[in-house]
Order: C-alpha cells, then sequence, then structure tokens
C-alpha cells in the first residue's frame, strides 16, 4: 500500500536520530581537552543506493537499497582549540536545529500519509 515510503522514511529516521545523538554528545564534550568532534554520514550512501536501485526499476532492488544503508559515524581530527578539542558550539547547534526540522519533517509526512489513506478507507 505504501511501497517503499515507510522504510525509506524509517531509515531516514533511524539515522537523524542517530546524528543527534552523536551531536548531543558532542555538545556535551565541549569543555572535554582532547576530544575530538564526531559526525555522523549517511546521506550520500543512501543517495547513491537509491540512484542504482532506482535505475533497475525494480521494487525489490530499491528495498534492498533502503534497508541496506547505514551510518557512518567517524571522528574529525581538526581542530583551532589550544585543548586540542575540535567541537565548536555554534555549528553542533546549528547542525542540531537543521537534523531536528528534517526529523520533524519527515514524521509530518509521514503522518499526513497514514492519514491521507485512512481517509480513502473511510470513503469520506
Amino acid at each position: 500500500m505504501f511501497g517503499n515510503t515507510i522504510a525509506l522514511a524509517q531509515k531516514s529516521l533511524d539515522c537523524l536520530w542517530k546524528k543527534q545523538e552523536v551531536l548531543s554528545n558532542n555538545l556535551s564534550n565541549i569543555d572535554t581537552p582532547g576530544y575530538k568532534r564526531q559526525q555522523v554520514s549517511f546521506e550520500d550512501e543512501f543517495r547513491s543506493r537509491l540512484i542504482a536501485a532506482d535505475k533497475t526499476k525494480s521494487n525489490r532492488n530499491m528495498r534492498e537499497a533502503i534497508e541496506g544503508t547505514n551510518y557512518t559515524v567517524y571522528s574529525r581530527t581538526d581542530s583551532a582549540r589550544v585543548d586540542e578539542n575540535s567541537v565548536n558550539a555554534d555549528v553542533e547547534e546549528t547542525e542540531m536545529t537543521r537534523t531536528w526540522l528534517h526529523y520533524n519533517y519527515l514524521l509530518q509526512s509521514i503522518t499526513s500519509d497514514v492519514k491521507r489513506f485512512q481517509t480513502a478507507i473511510k470513503g469520506q
């Protein structure tokens, strides 16, 4: 009924949740000497897998691409601070806001789709 919409949204929400966890951890370590900022990457892999699956025009390949995408957490080694901590509060807070907005947009989108289907099923 939903095709791959729910699976795609679920995977995106999972990755965005992990991104929020990592950003929160970065902010909580802002005063830890030597702490290296961590980042989560999933968008590029997600995009390339979806594009490759779309070329096959196979619903199964699309589902496998969605389910096979994972996030990567890596540390940034660059630091402009004397204590070798690479966390910048402005960057973290901006990224947290962007991620939160993206997460909420996806939730609203899913909710809207489900409500449309409920309306169609009820025949109203």
